[in-house]
């Protein structure tokens, strides 16, 4: 992967060309990075369920797609907003995952793009007696909890 202090200017850099007074700041995790813009601008890009900042996640993958792999991710957040949203996406997958345990009928969350489809695949690795799939062939797919 591209060096961490790469990647955050990069990612400085396009904020700035956006006109946006952000900070980018660099979050080791064991899964990869996660690039933190905090600031004034914030709003710009979690406003309309964060869709600027999906765009600039997307901008940035395509630049460093050959640095990320499976283990090693590249995230762009904006004042906490996606950390957020995958912990409730994460907390959905796991109460889906047990109503699939305790009902024994199967749940569908999505439509998930592969970074959603991912957290909720490891959060449903986490309740006993269940498993999950991705089901379409489209770039957004639903998964399916169902019992083991």
């Amino acid at each position: 992967m591209a060096n961490t202090s790469e990647i955050t200017d990069f990612v400085q850099t396009v904020a700035e060309k956006m006109g946006l007074r952000l900070t980018a700041s660099a979050e080791e995790m064991p899964d990869g990075v996660r690039i933190n813009l905090d600031g004034e601008d914030g709003n710009v890009l979690t406003r309309r369920q964060g869709e600027a900042l999906a765009a600039l996640q997307h901008v940035v993958s395509a630049v460093y797609r050959n640095d990320a792999t499976e283990s090693r991710r590249l995230v762009v957040d904006c004042m906490g907003y996606r950390k957020g949203k995958d912990a409730e996406l994460r907390q959905m997958a796991i109460f889906l995952g047990e109503k699939a345990r305790t009902t024994g009928l199967a749940q569908e969350i999505g439509p998930l793009n592969p970074y959603e489809r991912r957290i909720v695949h490891l959060a449903v690795k986490e309740v006993p007696g269940v498993s999950s799939e991705s089901i379409g062939d489209a770039f957004e797919k639903t998964v399916i909890i169902s019992v083991d």
